[in-house]
């Protein structure tokens, strides 16, 4: 299989560096500096803090020239729209794997409803410089296993094949037969949750304001209602009825945990909230099209 990973952040180097150790044809697109630095030294990642760095020689391309047999798309929510432009003539599945609430319909009516899958990457990492930091753990624990999923729901050989070919990289795939769902359900928890900790400065300033958390819970439980479909996994209807001290404790143990520290949120960059803008704009959608 010839794959093309579109988009050179974290989780895109990441994948495509664990692909290219495991064999497969992989090349990684990537534009501007960041094309640059991937030319000159490749791919370079650290496991957690460690000061060991590895370098694995990614090819790397600016254009999404084919043929592909799949392009894992690893994008911003609010990139997909010109992403979509350069790869509309483009031969070969799609799988994009990022935040999406808009189910698939806008995706296929761009690029060919047959060619679209969905998925969410669960890998973990910041930018340290060019160096991609990981936790290993969200790549290869059965707790932390990455959806992948057809628009459908179907269980096709193309699905198991891809999901084969991530976990041959060592990263944990599974097929998800209600992936739309699924990101609808991330999207109604993400969305409230990262402008509560934008608006109080971090994660663990948000853990001392039980009064904003209290908000953000409230947020959340309105998104859930609103879906057009139950919370996918089902685990995220504890968020409708555990009560809410409950929850309130709960969150504020999370914030100040060094999973929500080195998970990224907070990171009030122009980026993010460009992020958080477009996801919250396909929640209220789905909401108004109920």
């Amino acid at each position: 299989m010839k794959l093309l990973v579109y988009g050179a952040g974290v989780t895109g180097s990441l994948f495509s560096a664990r692909l290219c150790e495991a064999g497969h044809d992989v090349a990684l697109l990537a534009r501007g500096e960041r094309l640059t630095a991937l030319r000159q030294h490749g791919v370079l990642l650290a496991e957690g803090d460690s000061r060991t760095t590895r370098q694995v020689p990614v090819p790397v391309v600016e254009r999404p020239d084919g043929p592909y047999d799949l392009t894992a798309v690893v994008v911003r929510t609010h990139q997909v729209d010109s992403v979509l432009e350069s790869i509309a003539g483009l031969d070969g599945d799609v799988l994009f794997l990022l935040n999406w609430a808009a189910g698939p319909e806008p995706l296929g009516a761009a690029i060919g409803r047959g060619r679209v899958l969905l998925g969410f990457p669960t890998a973990a990492g910041t930018m340290d410089g060019e160096v991609v930091r990981y936790r290993p753990t969200t790549l290869m624990t059965r707790l932390v296993r990455m959806p992948i999923g057809e628009p459908d729901g179907r269980t096709t050989p193309r699905l198991q094949r891809i999901v084969q070919t991530f976990r041959s990289a060592g990263i944990n795939a599974k097929a998800e037969p209600q992936m739309d769902a699924w990101l609808k359900t991330h999207a109604a928890f993400a969305v409230p949750l990262g402008q509560a900790v934008y608006a109080a400065g971090g994660p663990k300033s948000l853990a001392g304001d039980p009064a904003a958390i209290r908000d953000m819970i409230r947020l959340m439980r309105q998104s859930l209602e609103a879906m057009p479909t139950r919370p996918v996994p089902r685990g995220f209807n504890a968020l409708r009825t555990l009560p809410e001290g409950v929850l309130v404790a709960l969150f504020r143990r999370f914030l100040r945990s060094p999973t929500a520290a080195h998970s990224g949120l907070g990171n009030a960059s122009p980026v993010e909230s460009a992020e958080l803008e477009r996801l919250a704009e396909q929640l209220h959608a789905c909401a108004r099209a109920r």
